[in-house]
C-alpha cells in the first residue's frame, strides 16, 4: 500500500490525537519509544496508560492504516495501539513492515504487536525476519526486539524456533560480534526476552483477555 499522509483520507486529526498527544511535555510516540511508562517511578504512568488503552479501543482500522502508511513516529504508535488491542487482522501488514524495515525505531513496536498476538503465524514472521537480518552483521536494526519476541512466543507456544539462532557460535553470536565492531552494545537473549515480557505483561495487566 503506498504511503499517504493522514490528511489525504480526511484524518488530519489522527496524528495530533494518537501520536503527538503530550504527557509532562513528552509526545506519546517518544514515551512509547523510550519505555518510560514501564518503570515504577514515572508519576504520569496511570494517566498515560488509561489514555493508551482507551485510544487502542477507539481508533478505527482506517486511521491505523493511515498511521502505518506515514513516518516512523506514526508507525510506532500505530503498532503499539494494534498490539495493545490485539487487532490480529493487522498481522500481515505488521509483518510486511517489519520485513521491509523502511524506517527507524518502529520495528520494536512491530515485534511487540506480534508478541501480543501470540500465535504460530507471528513466530513465523519473526523467524523470517531473523533469517533475513541476522546474517547482516553490518546492520543494527531490530534484531534484538525480534529475538526477544520470538523467545517469548517459544515459551508460550512450546516451540523452539529461536534455538538455531542462539546456539553457541550461531547467527546471534556472529551478529553480536558484527555490531560490536560498529560500536553498538551487546545484547543477551535473556535481556531481550525480559524486555518483551515487560512490555507484554504491562499490556496484559491493563487489558482484558
Amino acid at each position: 500500500m503506498p504511503s499517504r499522509h493522514p490528511e489525504e483520507i480526511g484524518c488530519g486529526h489522527v496524528v495530533k490525537r494518537y501520536v503527538t498527544r503530550t504527557y509532562a511535555g513528552l509526545p506519546r510516540y517518544l514515551v512509547l519509544n523510550v519505555g518510560r511508562f514501564l518503570g515504577p517511578r514515572w508519576r504520569h504512568t496511570t494517566r498515560f496508560t488509561r489514555h493508551l488503552i482507551d485510544d487502542a479501543a477507539a481508533i478505527t482500522d482506517e486511521e491505523l492504516e493511515a498511521l502505518l502508511g506515514y513516518e516512523w513516529r506514526s508507525r510506532l504508535t500505530a503498532a503499539w495501539l494494534i498490539g495493545v488491542d490485539r487487532r490480529e487482522r493487522f498481522r500481515a501488514r505488521i509483518g510486511d513492515l517489519l520485513l521491509a524495515s523502511e524506517v527507524c525505531y518502529s520495528g520494536g513496536a512491530y515485534c511487540f504487536a506480534l508478541a501480543r498476538f501470540g500465535t504460530h503465524a507471528d513466530a513465523e514472521i519473526l523467524t523470517a525476519y531473523l533469517d533475513r537480518y541476522l546474517p547482516r552483521t553490518d546492520l543494527h536494526y531490530d534484531q534484538p526486539a525480534a529475538l526477544g519476541a520470538l523467545l517469548r512466543l517459544d515459551a508460550h507456544l512450546g516451540t523452539r524456533h529461536a534455538d538455531r539462532f542462539t546456539e553457541p557460535d550461531g547467527l546471534w553470536d556472529e551478529w553480536i560480534k558484527g555490531v560490536g565492531r560498529l560500536g553498538y552494545p551487546g545484547y543477551s537473549p535473556v535481556e531481550q526476552r525480559r524486555s518483551t515480557d515487560l512490555q507484554c505483561e504491562f499490556a496484559d495487566g491493563w487489558t482484558r483477555p
